[in-house]
């Protein structure tokens, strides 16, 4: 009962409130829009190779040493290599959780940082400027911005569940799934879409709404079923729920920009088909996401890569391969939108060997390069992650406040997944891949 009235709610509040096109939108034919299974930008096919940028506004806003011509030197650098999509934050909460990420976006609900906010605003203008396109994640299932565990802590004002202090990841993933059958943590979120999708840019004066450098609104980075499906069947569909009447509200704000979920595919989807294809299967849901992690899926081992980067590579094919027919059967494209390889051994140093992560680049962007250009619904790829000029300062390679940004979230190693501007060898690969993927548009 209460699931049905927030349905009804929500249906008047989006008819009555946000029923109307925005006025500002300069050119309809800028925007990246879906037709059937392919991205198209006008009359002609979009696909791209891109990068995982999270860190972009907190450049912007000069939160380190020389933070917006670095910003500027970086997206040069990635241009310069064919990567025109970055896949970026465009929210984080100041919490307790002892990783997430300093400064936030939302102090508490309705309290926001403007100064990083104007970094958002300068990333935006800069990308703009450059004919890149943003993905814009507006929540977190996990710990390290803030996200759906912190909209729980003010809704309810219990502590929250760290599984960077005392708590573990099972105890957290089961929490943080709650958000979605918590209507006051909802509502604070759609406050901040709210607030968010029509704010106005500081730099260029365009509303976000209205700017075509915003590709797509992403729900949450990675969102998740509840892990105990199996004692509560129930739980699912808070879940769907949530994912359809989010993505209506903010098409109801944003008409012209896709919205997509940001769930990391099968397993994400605690390996189960239907809730992957249920989720992506909503009309308001334009294009699919799905992501690779070798090594915290246990397939690489970076010790004993001789031993374990073959069998790797055959699950990478067939994860990817599974997932290009799932969107074929949802008749949406599909991007790969995270994937990361760890550096020789497991290091986390700029200056360690890159044999294995090159091959495994080189592999996946062949492969995707390949079924884009044959038709397929794979449309994109945005490798984990860019880390620019970005260094850690720590010894033992841990992110603080106040230190730099390399483009590895703050619970993770800094090193560890990330490609800096000095990785000349990587960086080539990318550059070959996204020259092939686009040499044929006509």
């Amino acid at each position: 009962m209460k699931l049905l009235l927030s349905c009804l709610l929500i249906n008047v509040f989006l008819n009555n409130t946000f029923g109307a096109t925005p006025d500002s939108v300069q050119n309809k034919k800028l925007f990246v829009r879906v037709n059937g299974p392919q991205f198209y930008i006008g009359d002609k096919p979009y696909r791209y190779i891109g990068a995982n940028y999270w860190q972009g506004a907190w450049l912007g806003a000069n939160l380190v040493p020389d933070g917006k011509e670095r910003l500027k030197r970086e997206l040069d650098l990635l241009v310069l290599n064919g990567i025109t999509n970055l896949r970026v934050m465009a929210s984080s909460e100041e919490s307790e959780l002892v990783r997430s990420v300093k400064p936030a976006f939302q102090n508490k609900p309705g309290n926001y940082n403007e100064e990083l906010f104007k970094g958002l605003d300068y990333l935006l203008n800069e990308m703009g400027k450059r004919r890149m396109k943003a993905i814009m994640v507006l929540n977190n299932y996990w710990q390290w911005s803030g996200g759906m565990m912190q909209y729980l802590n003010w809704s309810n004002g219990k502590p929250v569940i760290d599984p960077d202090g005392k708590s573990n990841y099972w105890e957290f993933m089961k929490m943080s799934a709650k958000f979605y059958q918590d209507s006051l943590a909802i509502t604070l979120f759609n406050d901040y879409l709210k607030y968010i999708l029509q704010r106005k840019n500081n730099v260029n004066r365009i509303k976000y709404n209205s700017d075509p450098t915003i590709m797509a609104w992403e729900l949450a980075n990675e969102p998740r079923p509840d892990p105990v499906m199996d004692k509560d069947t129930l739980l699912i569909l808070y879940y769907y729920h949530w994912i359809d009447s989010t993505a209506r509200y903010i098409h109801q704000i944003a008409p012209n920009q896709l919205v997509t979920t940001g769930n990391e595919g099968m397993m994400g989807s605690l390996n189960n088909v239907k809730y992957f294809l249920n989720s992506h299967s909503f009309k308001s849901i334009d294009y699919a996401t799905f992501h690779i992690w070798p090594k915290n899926w246990r397939w690489y081992d970076a010790k004993n890569p001789e031993k374990t980067f073959e069998s790797t590579i055959d699950k990478t094919e067939n994860y990817i391969k599974a997932h290009i027919q799932f969107a074929r059967q949802l008749n949406k494209p599909i991007v790969l939108e995270e994937f990361g390889f760890e550096l020789d051994m497991g290091s986390f140093s700029k200056v360690s060997q890159v044999r294995y992560r090159d091959n495994f680049y080189n592999i996946v962007f062949s492969y995707i390069c390949d079924s884009a250009i044959a038709g397929s619904p794979l449309s994109g790829a945005n490798f984990w992650t860019f880390g620019g000029e970005g260094s850690s300062v720590t010894t033992d390679y841990t992110w603080k406040p106040e230190t730099d940004y390399t483009g590895d979230p703050p619970q993770e190693s800094q090193g560890l997944n990330s490609i800096f501007s000095s990785d000349t060898s990587t960086l080539n690969i990318i550059r070959k891949y996204a020259f092939i993927l686009n040499k044929n548009i006509k």
